[in-house]
Order: structure tokens, then sequence, then C-alpha cells
């Protein structure tokens, strides 16, 4: 508007003073072209703003669009003497990029700085900050103090008042060397047949049961297995027992598992009881058995000592009433008390996956009575206990201590040996997993940060060496050595993986530990993909078509289903009941891929009688006559020339005669004429040729699992 008016008034004015031929002539048109030029003027200038209540009533229902701040543009507090480290964790940036600003904002002062030197000048804070691309303000320095995380974990009881207490049953470990009678012994005390129903004759699971004994005195008895194998059960035995009983076989003595049980129940500082068994068999030698128990530390009483030793029989059960006898008196000197009233605490002794009834552990009660509908957390798994029956599947009730019972109703299964705590709610159990879940992650973090830590340590040292390698080369490019390495490498080395599914979690921890011994690797990989407890499922079938891997089944079934599946795929599953049958055939799927070597066969030798030559076209080749000394010589085979020990000629034939015919072989004591590949050779009377083929050698693991 405003500009449409004026040029109408200009306009007029141009009309009036038409007789003027030059705009010099005209002060006021030069006056007017001056302002003009200095003067912009636009029809927007003058828009309204909208307050922000109208455009609130603007914006009413539409979608207003939000951007975040810039990276990096917050704001970082400082303060005086900062450290390089202090400021690298404020910028939240790895001190190389503190030490490279370094180099920018402090150019004059020639410092050495590291993590640790103070910077007393506030400038040169500044700029670092500046550089990082932040604003700062000034703060208080921080305390050191670190808040110390509360410990939300289910911890046991204190110690029961003297009153509490109350006399409880012995627990007694039976323990020795496989196959020197233990469970027969046990047997022998309970009046069943539990050795007749074992796979290969041999104890492979803990088993916990309690026994009336003809006294009316009630012990807890707990069989481990005499395998090399299952030295973690024997372990846990051990530390969960009042009493040791070592089983000795009067015809066998002193063997590697006795030892490991004497080291054992020493460790746990529990006392020993030794029963020498087999006295029935003839010939044995009692006298010889416990000097060789003394050697070993164990003096018991006919040699001087304090050691109980009690001949018996568990076959013919003989002497078993001195056997039983010396138990009640050792437990009663002991005077073995607990608190049937508390809270309840225990130790998993055994953890399955029972088909029909789901997952269940064998618990060992010592302290407190565990009750249906008790809720009570072990290790990663918790349970508020549906049923509990003894050892001869009959329900209980209630179990106080030192009762064996499998507990019915965990959410997640515990492991052997993890330590059993009474909790007063399920909203305490899932917060006790949190916070022990919360516990296996932080050291799982820990362990990887030392791993990342070694592979970046690795790298910035190839760094600096390429780096200080360029350098030297100055304005030379350096160029790349090798042709560039693909972003997906692959792996071509000899793998054996496995999956592992047993019975019990015992049974697996076994296997496991028999398969951490493996220490082949450079010749065949074995990798452990996925184990557990349970028969098998899809879920095992994925995996080990996913890794090509061979399932290992533990006494437990494969479902007639996952075994169709597994055969239209492919899938390996082998299934064993006895543990050392297992470890043969790992070791026979880690020799069938170990790669083949190739090994020199002598065929036969022959002596060089003289040289001569022959024409075979225009060309005079020489033709070394030859008898053969041993064995034979063939004509496809590989022959090599030894003259005077050394080896002067590796080939091939051209041609084998035997008199003037062409010939494959030629036997021992026949004379023959043979040209080698290599024209220009010429072979000497007196030189040995050997006759000899590169077969194909298939090596065997020398992996010892130690039984």
């Amino acid at each position: 508007m405003y500009r449409s008016t004026l040029f109408r008034q200009l306009s007029k004015y141009f009309v009036q003073n038409k007789g003027h031929t030059s705009l010099g002539h005209n002060p006021f048109l030069n006056e007017f072209t001056t302002l003009h030029r200095q003067i912009s003027v636009s029809a927007f200038f003058y828009k309204k703003r909208k307050t922000p209540e109208e455009k609130a009533v603007e914006n009413t229902g539409r979608r207003i669009i939000r951007y975040s701040p810039k990276a990096g543009s917050g704001v970082v507090g400082i303060w005086n003497n900062m450290t390089v480290q202090e400021v690298a964790n404020v910028l939240n940036k790895d001190i190389d990029h503190v030490f490279k600003a370094l180099k920018f904002a402090d150019k004059d002062s020639g410092t050495e700085y590291t993590k640790d030197t103070i910077i007393h000048n506030q400038q040169i804070i500044k700029e670092i900050v500046k550089i990082s691309g932040r604003r700062f303000k000034f703060i208080a320095k921080p305390t050191d103090e670190i808040e110390e995380e509360e410990n939300k974990d289910a911890v046991p009881a204190p110690p029961a008042k003297p009153e509490d207490l109350r006399p409880r049953p012995p627990v007694v470990c039976v323990m020795g060397h496989v196959d020197h009678g233990k469970t027969t012994l046990l047997d022998a005390l309970r009046n069943t047949s539990v050795v007749d129903t074992e796979f290969g004759g041999i104890t492979q699971h803990i088993g916990a049961f309690e026994v009336k004994l003809p006294s009316g005195e009630r012990v807890t008895f707990l069989d481990t297995p005499g395998h090399a194998a299952f030295t973690a059960m024997r372990s846990r035995g051990a530390h969960a027992t009042d009493l040791v009983v070592l089983v000795v076989a009067a015809d066998d003595g002193v063997m590697e598992q006795t030892l490991e049980s004497i080291r054992m129940a020493r460790d746990a500082n529990v006392p020993l009881l030794v029963a020498i068994n087999k006295i029935d068999k003839p010939g044995v030698n009692i006298e010889r058995t416990l000097r060789a128990l003394a050697q070993h530390g164990v003096i018991c009483e006919e040699m001087g000592g304090e050691v109980q030793a009690i001949p018996v029989s568990a076959l013919k059960r003989l002497h078993l009433d001195k056997l039983v006898e010396a138990l009640i008196v050792q437990a009663q000197l002991m005077e073995l008390k607990s608190d049937p009233g508390g809270s309840v605490e225990g130790v998993v002794l055994e953890s399955q996956v029972d088909p029909q009834t789901g997952k269940q552990a064998t618990v060992l009660v010592q302290r407190g009575t565990l009750r249906r509908g008790s809720i009570i957390v072990a290790g990663m798994g918790w349970a508020k206990v549906r049923s509990l029956s003894s050892a001869e599947g009959r329900a209980v009730e209630a179990a106080g201590p030192s009762a064996p019972v499998a507990v019915l109703g965990w959410r997640d299964l515990p492991a052997a040996g993890d330590h059993v705590l009474q909790v007063p709610s399920e909203k305490r159990a899932n917060e006790v997993m949190r916070w022990r879940h919360n516990q296996r992650m932080k050291e799982k973090q820990e362990a990887d940060l030392e791993v990342i830590k070694e592979k970046q340590m690795s790298h910035l040292q190839q760094y600096k060496q390429h780096l200080a390698q360029k350098r030297l080369m100055g304005r030379f490019k350096l160029r790349r050595q090798g042709p560039r390495e693909k972003m997906i490498q692959e792996d071509d080395h000899p793998t054996l993986s496995v999956v592992v599914r047993g019975d019990v979690d015992g049974s697996v921890e076994a296997i496991l530990d028999i398969l951490e011994t493996y220490d082949e690797h450079d010749r065949v990989r074995l990798d452990i993909v996925h184990f557990g407890v349970g028969q098998l499922t899809p879920n095992d079938l994925e995996i080990a078509q996913a890794f090509n891997a061979v399932i290992y089944a533990f006494n437990v079934d494969c479902p007639p289903t996952i075994a169709v599946e597994a055969k239209n795929n492919n899938i390996a599953i082998k299934r064993h009941n006895v543990i050392y049958k297992l470890v043969d055939d790992v070791k026979r799927e880690l020799s069938d891929r170990i790669p083949v070597r190739q090994e020199e066969e002598i065929v036969g030798e022959a002596n060089v009688l003289q040289q001569f030559t022959v024409s075979e076209g225009r060309r005079r080749v020489p033709v070394a006559g030859a008898r053969c000394t041993r064995g034979v010589l063939q004509r496809n085979a590989l022959y090599r020339v030894v003259r005077n020990g050394e080896v002067v000629y590796e080939g091939k034939l051209a041609s084998m005669k035997h008199l003037k015919d062409e010939v494959t072989t030629i036997k021992r004591d026949m004379e023959c004429g043979l040209r080698l590949d290599n024209p220009d050779f010429e072979v000497q009377p007196g030189d040995t040729i050997v006759c000899y083929k590169m077969v194909d050698v298939a090596d065997t693991t020398t992996w010892d699992p130690g039984f």
C-alpha cells in the first residue's frame, strides 16, 4: 500500500517537470534517489506476531514436532584443579580425546600430561570444554563417596539359642573307590537292592535316604559315586555330612578314589570311619589294607591310631551290627543338635526334570522344618513347596533337620550344591532372584571387560607399530600388505559341537567337567553349544541343526516325535547310560574329525648296477639298469635316488622295462631298466633307488580325561 502511493506521487512529479532532460538538474530527485537507496520497504514488516495463547489455540489438534537438542551440546560442570581423568569423565570422553584437546588448549607450557596430572590453569579447562563442543558451569568438586548398593540377598538366620536346640539324626556319607561295595553295603543296611538297577554296575547319582536301625536310631545316608568322573558329587557329599564312612575293598586295597575321599573328608573337617569290605573273598589281607591306609595318614586303632576300622561283608551281611554300633557311638560323641523351629536352611543334593512331575530337587534339611507351602530360594531358583516325598516315594507333610526330601514346585531349577534358605513371601523371593541375577550379570560384565581391555591393548600395539611404520615412510604411501580381508571370515578349522542333556544336574555337571579337560583344540575344536537337564526338546534340535552339533542324551528319554524330526534333519542323537561310554563316544567323534595326514610307505628298493643310454626318437636318454633287492617296484609309485646317504633325486618314472617289455611291477631279485622322469639326471653305479608311495593315515586323539 505504501509503495503504490509513493510511486503514484513520483509519476505526477515527472509529468509536471518533463521539460528537464537531466536528472542532475533536479535537486529533489537527487535527494530522493539517495534516500531511496538506503530505505527498504516491505509489506510484511509490520506483521503482528501471535501470542503464545493464540498459537496454542491455532495448533489445537495438530501434531507438534519437537526437535531434540544437538548431541554434545549440554552443559558440564567443572571445578578448579581438575585432573585429566576427571575432565574426561565429565565430558564423557575417553582419555585420548582430552590429550588431543590439550595439544590445542595448552600449546606453550610444554607440560607432559598423564591421566593423573592436575590442571591448575582454569582457562585450559575451559578451552578443553569448548573444543569438545560443550558449555560449562562452575560447581563444587563432587565428593568421592560412592553409595553402596543395598544387599537384598537372602541370608541365613543367626545361630539358634542353646535352649532351642534339639538332638537330630546323624548324616553319614559313604565314600570310596568305584566297585568297592558302597551301594551293596547300603542295600544290606536298609534291606533293598538298588545295586541291581544301576547301569554298568556303578553308581552315577548321589543318593540320600533315611534308615531306621534295629536299635531304633535314625541315620541319613548319602551314597556318592566312586567313579573318577563324579568328583564334584563326592565333594558335595563330604561337605553336607557329619560323618564319613570310607569303604575299602580288602582285595583291592587303597585306590585312587580312596585317597581322594580321604582328602575331601579332611577338607570338610569331618570324622572318618573305615569299613573294610569283601572280607568273605578268599585270600584277602586285612593287615595289608590297614598298613596302606596308615601310609596315607589314616591310622586305625589296630595300628595304634584313633580311627575305627570294621571288617564287614556287605554281600554276606557279616559284622554289619558292629558297623552300626560304631556309627551310633560316634554320633553320640558328636552331640548333634539343631533348631527345628527356626527358618529352613539346607542344601540341594540333586536336581532333575521329571517328565511326569516336572522340576524337582532333593534337599537335605539342615535347620528348621520344611513344610508344604513354604517358600524357599536356592541359587537362581525358588519354589513354593507343592509336595514333599521321601526317598521311597512316600508323601510327607514335613521334613525336619537331617531329613532328605524331594521337593516339587520349583519355578526355576536350582543347581546341585546350592544353599537353601526360607523367605517369608513370593515377593521377597522374586526380589532375591532379581538381585542375584543382577549380581551374576555384573560379574559377567567384569569378566567381559577384562577380555575387551586385552583386545584393545593388542589392537593399540598393532596400531602404534603401523603408525610408526607410516611415519618412517615419510610422504610415501604405505601399501596394504596382502589382499583385503573379508568382513566375515570363514572358519574351516575342524570342530565338534555337542549338545548335552542329562537326567540330573549332577550328571550334567560331571560330563561338562570332563569335557572341559579337553586340551587339543589346535587339532579339533570341541564346543559345548548347549546343555540342560531333562528329556530332549525341539529347542535342542534347533540348536544342533544351527551348529551342526551332536546331541548326547545321558539317561534321558527321546520322545518319538523328536526322534523322527532328528532323523529327517540328519541330526545325530546318541543315548548313553554309562558315563565312560559317553566319553569314549566323544573321543571317537573327535578322532573322526582329525584331518588325515600323509605318510610314506616304502614299497621296495633297488640297487643301480650301471647306467646305459637308449634311443628314443632322435634323442638318447639315460636308463638305470637295476636289480630289485627288497619288496616290489611299481610303475606308478614315487621314486627317490639315494647316493652316499643323501637324497639326490625325487620324482616319478617315465618308463619301467623288463628285458624289452614295458611292465607295471618288478618283483624281488629281478633286473629291470628304469628311466626317470627327468632326462637330465644321471645315476651312478651303487646308487639306491627307493620306491615309495604316500598313504593317508587317520590319527586318533590323545586326550586323556583321567579314567
